[in-house]
């Protein structure tokens, strides 16, 4: 875990590649919770915290070194639908980093030496309304009223602080503005990654006008993509890289496509390990998956990074 000698994540993206984790959801799930509920893993925050700490402790062990929270889908607005208030919703996305740490302590108690990180998941608008429209954008609000949905949380998660924000699955260079917005001096770096379809943002913006809003946000120590299909990716991480200089994040799905009618994946996987190379070589620093890749993937990129 960190401590007051270890590099701070921007360092060692400066140093080289850095190995993030796979999808929390598919590995709860395979643990036994079922996660068909509005709040997705954010539920298991109040219910079953020490499921999500086994969760990130499966990723440490199978060798990420940066943990995601379960925050994605944890929103005042998405808790008060629950019946609960501001001030439990804030313990509870406190409570997301404290279990990232926890894991994190556990796997140096198991044997592992390398530095941990963990970094608060920040999801987009979409993921609260649980409706699918995080893989669409353009909601019908305008950038202020994005800034004032995300600021408060996004403090809530700086005070509990994790070594970095995961601004992440974000379908629209719109919400992106808004991130950049309330990112400003909360103190904690951030990583800003879109989900894609080809070389455009899930709302049809070409990725250079997107990867360019962050180009000089200083908050901003990492650009990418995440929740989108593996084949886009390499595209992706080219144009964040040439746009803005900056250490580029990537962690696509399976492959497979997420059905929000019935809230179920369909397709096949096309997600391998021996693809990161290829990712590595165009730009990216920091390198995981999403949803449906689990620990073996994970412990897959982690053995094709160190060869």
């Amino acid at each position: 875990m960190t401590s007051d000698t270890s590099p701070s994540l921007a360092d060692a993206l400066a140093a080289g590649t850095v190995v993030l984790d796979g999808g929390m959801s598919n590995q709860l799930e395979s643990a036994g919770h079922d996660l068909s509920d509005e709040l997705w893993s954010a539920r298991l925050l109040a219910e079953r915290p020490e499921a999500v700490t086994e969760a990130h402790l499966a990723y440490f062990l199978a060798g990420a070194s940066v943990a995601i929270t379960s925050s994605y889908q944890a929103t005042f607005d998405g808790f008060a639908r629950r019946g609960i208030g501001r001030e439990e919703a804030a313990r509870l996305l406190a409570l997301s980093v404290e279990l990232a740490r926890t894991a994190a302590r556990r796997a140096a108690d198991a044997g592992i030496e390398r530095p941990l990180w963990v970094a608060a998941s920040v999801g987009p608008y979409g993921a609260m309304l649980a409706d699918g429209s995080e893989y669409r954008g353009r909601y019908g609000l305008s950038v202020d009223e994005l800034e004032r949905f995300h600021r408060p949380r996004m403090e809530a998660l700086a005070a509990a602080a994790p070594d970095v924000l995961a601004l992440e699955t974000v379908p629209d260079a719109d919400e992106a503005a808004a991130l950049l917005r309330a990112v400003r001096g909360l103190g904690v770096p951030a990583w800003l990654s879109y989900t894609v379809e080809g070389l455009r943002t899930r709302a049809g913006q070409p990725l250079e006008e997107a990867f360019g809003l962050a180009a000089d946000a200083d908050e901003v120590m990492a650009v990418g993509v995440n929740c989108c299909a593996p084949e886009d990716v390499r595209g992706a991480v080219e144009i964040a890289a040439r746009v803005t200089g900056k250490p580029v994040v990537v962690y696509p799905n399976s492959g497979e496509a997420w059905d929000a009618r019935v809230r179920a994946w369909r397709g096949r996987t096309t997600f391998g390990a021996e693809q990161v190379d290829a990712w590595r070589e165009a730009g990216a620093r920091l390198i995981g998956g999403c949803c449906r890749v689990g620990p073996e993937a994970i412990t897959g990129i982690a053995g094709a990074l160190a060869a």
